[in-house]
């Protein structure tokens, strides 16, 4: 299922990467020019003097809104607790024109920043220490030469929340320093967000942010930039869109917004991103003509938006997933929660729209909501209702297709949560738009393509795996496509087949777990011509994949996000005529209790001995009823419940019809 590691790790992704893990030696400087005399967010003023009282001082160059920043607030939080009584002090700096001190005053209470935050008006204390992002931290000694510069380590990067840091570059360099050594690594590429300076650079060009720009930002910004939405800061202000120019630009350039991934070379969707490049040369232009306001009266109005529920009316029914918030602290790694939910269908139902609206979008990244049916239900697919994931749009079904959702099914709620450096609480929930019977043409379920059964060997970077959909339903349409894939996900790429000729119908050249895509197709297609759906992914392994968690492993299926997934979900609406038809024809018997409850036993006989009857056909090459366990592959052992309960090496076919069960 989607699984990501996204709504503050897709903030992550606006950051800059070009220098995620650089590590260079380089000699001290010296420059009195160091010393400066700055307001706290705290009512004070902080000074770093000629003459300190220090060993030394941590100056850290911080932001209000970059996700870095945020992250790595408590971490200096705690580094100036255990480096204090040592004659160390830690001092921020905030020299971002887009923050004001009240922004700052904020990121103090709510990161609970003990060490004075300062605002550096005017970038004149940045520009003194060359410092370039945020975060970003400088080490100096008693005669303010600077022994260090750069990252702080390498836990949080773009895109990245690790589990555990492994380079610890800021404590390293105070250890050495305090201790008399030299310092071994004196300069790290630090990574976030570029500092907002205030720019006195000569007006050069007649763009305008007033009648160029601001459509341009409208058009394919403010969708999420803008404020209670998922981006960490807003582009709807002409001091803001200053202040970010530099990383709104970079994050364009690199091709990082507007998130999109997939070719435009293949196939038509109706939710695809693309900037044309005639709007990113108007912003290019206007960052480097001096960024010109203009007149007010050509400022556009702001899109019209609709605030919480995305579908074309509120919805019928809504079920949040729990009462009581759930907790998020404020880091570390939290596992998938489940919450279960009963909404009490005593009959059918057809949904139309549906969409999971989150509690606290900071934290939230991602929620997948589940049909549960009960035993014994008509039930098509996978089960999948509804899902959020940031950025992605909501739509109705096209006319005439729903869901079905079978009387007395549960929905089940699957939270994905990324702590954001500050506890938080989340009650998410979800909203449904019922149709009615006699109006559904189609019934609409999620068909699945999956291999469980690779092995991706350490340091492999271009490493294939290939599955198809088993069957495609007759008369059927493929409304959108989901692949899915973890850390070491590189890309993807779906073909149809058709009379042993295969086309590319969706081609995903650089998979990025942050940003988990549903591709809807601008119409339906039929699928009446097509023999086959298949799809080749490809995973990096390699020391070269800044989000691979360890090259040296090997890695098989799993759930979490250190293991991976070869997965594509497709959505496919099938015609209802020919099942109602049959219907009338030979209408049901009802079956008492007890008849029903045999007929399901009988069902269940049947699909556990087909079950175990093509495992061995798999795995039994001589015939004889049994599998030496070493020759079961081990994603196969680990997710599909193979034990040998007897302890005797060896699988029997009783073994494994128990097991399955």
């Amino acid at each position: 299922m989607f699984r990501r590691n996204f709504t503050f790790l897709c903030a992550l992704a606006l950051l800059g990467t070009s220098s995620l893990l650089a590590e260079t030696k380089t000699k001290s400087s010296q420059d009195a020019s160091h010393t400066f005399r700055l307001p706290t967010a705290q009512g004070k003023v902080v000074e770093l003097t000629a003459e300190p009282e220090s060993k030394a001082t941590v100056v850290c160059f911080l932001g209000a809104e970059c996700p870095l920043a945020r992250l790595y607030g408590p971490k200096l939080n705690e580094m100036q607790a255990a480096y204090a009584a040592q004659g160390v002090q830690f001092i921020g700096v905030n020299s971002n024109q887009q923050d004001s001190l009240e922004d700052v005053k904020q990121y103090v209470k709510r990161y609970e920043i003990s060490f004075p935050m300062a605002k550096d008006y005017n970038n004149e204390v940045a520009d003194r220490f060359h410092a370039v992002r945020t975060p970003e931290v400088f080490v100096l000694d008693q005669q303010l030469t600077v022994r260090y510069r750069g990252r702080i380590d390498n836990q949080y990067l773009p895109g990245i929340s690790r589990a555990e840091t492994t380079t610890h570059d800021l404590k390293n360099a105070l250890d050495q320093l305090l201790a008399g050594k030299p310092i071994e690594v004196s300069e790290t590429k630090p990574n976030g967000c570029f500092i907002g300076r205030v720019k006195q650079n000569e007006v050069t060009t007649k763009l305008t942010f007033c009648k160029e720009v601001a459509g341009v930002l409208h058009r394919h910004c403010v969708e999420c930039h803008r404020t209670g939405e998922i981006a960490p800061f807003s582009l709807t202000d002409y001091d803001e869109v200053r202040g970010w120019a530099d990383t709104m630009l970079e994050t364009i350039e690199d091709g990082r917004m507007p998130p999109w991934h997939a070719s435009p070379k293949y196939g038509h969707y109706a939710n695809a991103r693309f900037m044309p490049e005639k709007d990113k040369e108007i912003l290019r232009e206007w960052v480097a003509g001096g960024m010109p306001y203009g007149d007010i009266k050509d400022l556009p109005e702001l899109p019209r938006f609709r605030e919480g529920w995305h579908l074309p009316r509120v919805p019928d029914v809504v079920y949040e997933m729990r009462k009581r918030p759930f907790v998020v602290p404020k880091e570390g790694v939290v596992e998938y929660q489940y919450f279960v939910v009963d909404p009490g269908f005593k009959e059918d139902k057809w949904i139309t729209g549906a969409q999971v609206l989150p509690g606290n979008r900071s934290v939230v990244h991602h929620a997948i909501v589940f049909i549960r049916p009960p035993d014994g239900a008509d039930f098509r697919g996978i089960g999948w209702l509804t899902a959020y994931v940031p950025g992605q749009r909501i739509n109705m079904l096209p006319p005439g297709r729903a869901r079905k959702v079978p009387a007395g099914s549960k929905l089940v709620f699957q939270m994905h949560y990324t702590p954001t450096g500050s506890v938080a609480e989340d009650i998410s929930k979800v909203g449904l738009i019922f149709g009615k019977d006699e109006e559904i043409s189609h019934e609409v379920f999620t068909l699945i393509g999956i291999d469980q059964e690779f092995e991706i060997p350490p340091h492999a970077s271009d490493f294939p795996v290939s599955a198809k959909v088993r069957r495609i339903p007759p008369h059927a349409e493929l409304l959108a496509i989901a692949p899915h894939m973890h850390l070491r996900g590189k890309s993807f790429r779906l073909f149809t087949k058709q009379d042993k000729k295969k086309e590319i119908l969706l081609d995903v050249p650089n998979y990025d777990f942050n940003w988990q895509h549903i591709y809807e197709l601008s119409k339906p297609m039929s699928l009446d011509t097509v023999d086959g759906l298949e799809f080749t992914v490809k995973f990096d392994n390699s020391k070269d994949n800044p989000f691979n968690p360890d090259p040296n492993e090997y890695v098989t299926w799993g759930d979490q996000t250190w293991e991976e997934m070869a997965i594509a979900f497709f959505e496919v609406a099938e015609p209802r005529k020919q099942k109602s038809q049959e219907t009338k024809q030979k209408p049901e018997k009802k079956l008492t209790k007890a008849e029903a409850e045999k007929q399901r036993e009988v069902e269940l006989k049947k699909e556990l001995d087909k079950r175990a009857a093509a495992f061995f056909k798999r795995f039994d090459k001589n015939g004889d009823g049994r599998v030496d366990v070493e020759e079961v592959p081990l994603a196969t052992q680990r997710y599909g419940r193979i034990r040998d309960d007897n302890g005797d090496g060896v699988i029997q076919r009783e073994e494994l019809r128990l097991q399955v069960r």
